[in-house]
């Protein structure tokens, strides 16, 4: 499979169509997989609240558009923020294990995201208040 604009404007399409604003299409054979793959597609106005994932990094390489993503503490204070945008060479960001963050979406953005499977859904602990 080839991951080319056709994919990521359809993709696309699809998240427009979404209430949450967002999509993905896994690259992943299934939720149980070692590796967690995908292309997710992220527009302006989705709301992702600021969470970690206690047992796993997770690796955001921005294909195209611009999205902030900001790092906290236990105490929900922003510790680091960063701009990715590869028109000005910031490509991606690794996160790691145990770190709460968020994301904002400036323009609407495709992310190759990586992380250590099987799928867990996130836990109300797990979402910063």
């Amino acid at each position: 499979m080839i991951l080319d604009d056709n994919l990521l404007d359809k993709v696309t399409a699809e998240a427009e169509e979404s209430p949450r604003r967002r999509m993905n299409f896994n690259l992943h054979d299934s939720l149980d997989a070692k590796a967690q793959r995908l292309i997710n597609v992220l527009l302006p106005g989705t709301i992702v609240p600021s969470h970690r994932h206690r047992h796993t990094a997770e690796t955001y390489v921005v294909l195209r558009g611009k999205m902030i993503v900001a790092f906290y503490d236990d105490s929900g204070a922003q510790t680091e923020r960063f701009a990715l945008d590869p028109t000005i060479g910031n490509y991606g960001v690794q996160i790691p294990a145990g770190q709460w963050h968020s994301i904002e979406v400036v323009t609407p953005t495709s992310i190759m995201e990586v992380k250590d499977g099987p799928y867990t859904p996130i836990s109300p602990e797990d979402i910063l208040d």
